[in-house]
């Protein structure tokens, strides 16, 4: 029983750093493009995906604990 409450507090753990890192890149992102209004297009792709690939990541790490 003790290494599945290690394992919930560790997707825990996983999901806040997985939302915390979301909240920065799309701070980020939006300070970018109002400095640089006509580069939009490209920061909201990288921002895209950028922002895929760490929810992939959050999701496959909470299917492995």
């Amino acid at each position: 029983m003790e290494s599945l409450d290690l394992a919930l507090v560790g997707a825990g753990l996983i999901v806040i750093g997985a939302g915390l890192g979301l909240g920065k890149i799309g701070g980020s992102a939006m300070e970018a493009i109002a400095r640089q209004p006509e580069a939009s297009g490209k920061i909201q792709t990288a921002m895209i995906i950028i922002a895929a690939l760490l929810e992939g990541l959050a999701f496959a790490a909470l299917i492995l604990a």
